[in-house]
């Protein structure tokens, strides 16, 4: 029994040393990519009473559509869920329709083309990866539906991305289409600086600077990857709040039963 313990406990520190070791080569790793921490920013959806800028969202979506869709897919996003964001029935349909979206097959086996319709999702920019693989030097450009969620601090991260491309340093040698941005890892963009003052005009008169438009497309992009946090937020202050009056009751019910017992 003493032996088999003792093993154990062998195998337990082996383990545990082994884990410490894997943690610090991945802090060393992520150190010598020398990566910007992004700067931090207030936004209306932090915190359990965050709400969504529908006006910002708006403008979002559209740096999203003149700038972002060139080359980044919407793919979990409806044009029928624009109305979340204040956007009409009638403008929904109407940009929908500014789409060709492929449909079939029809009678005869073929696919075919058709203008969008609101329960359509929008339409990817290419046909498959490895065409926009070919086109962008071999990398890729994400599907921003979730992109809020696959990054931590993600919506400060986002921001200071797009906004803060700069000349790379003596020391930084880039390749062929290739941009230097201090707030991604090793510096090293394949996509060249999206945005740039007055590239989009807003149709309700704010005036696009380079920070503006960061900041609205993350509004955007936040939307999109969470539409429901509004109603999960309000539905979890209706828990706490039942909480509390049912804790309270429970509490003067128990000093009734147990005043009455002694």
């Amino acid at each position: 029994m003493a032996n088999s313990y003792g093993r154990l406990m062998k195998k337990i520190s082996l383990f545990i040393a082994t884990s410490l070791i894997s943690l610090a080569a991945a802090s060393a790793a992520y150190s010598e990519g020398d990566q910007k921490a992004p700067r931090k920013l207030s936004w209306s959806f932090e915190g359990i009473f965050g709400t969504v800028d529908k006006q910002a969202a708006q403008r979002g979506f559209q740096v999203y559509k003149e700038v972002c869709s060139a080359c980044h897919s919407l793919n979990r996003i409806a044009f029928r869920n624009l109305t979340e964001i204040g956007f009409s029935e009638e403008e929904v349909k109407a940009l929908a329709a500014s789409y060709q979206v492929t449909d079939g097959p029809n009678d005869n086996g073929d696919m075919f083309q058709r203008p969008g319709k609101p329960s359509d999702y929008f339409v990817p920019p290419y046909a498959n990866a490895k065409a926009a693989s070919a086109i962008h030097h071999g990398a890729v450009p994400p599907d921003l539906s979730l992109i809020i969620k696959a990054r931590h601090d993600a919506p400060n991260y986002i921001h200071s991305l797009l906004t803060g491309y700069s000349p790379a340093p003596a020391d930084v040698q880039l390749g062929e289409g290739q941009y230097y941005n201090p707030y991604f890892p090793s510096g090293k963009l394949n996509m060249p600086p999206p945005l740039s003052e007055g590239s989009v005009t807003y149709t309700d008169g704010t005036p696009a600077t380079v920070d503006q438009m960061a900041s609205d497309v993350v509004n955007f992009l936040q939307w999109a990857a969470e539409p429901e946090m509004e109603a999960r937020k309000q539905m979890g202050l209706k828990v706490l709040i039942f909480l509390a009056v049912f804790t309270g009751f429970m509490i003067v019910a128990k000093r009734n039963i147990w005043k009455r017992i002694h």
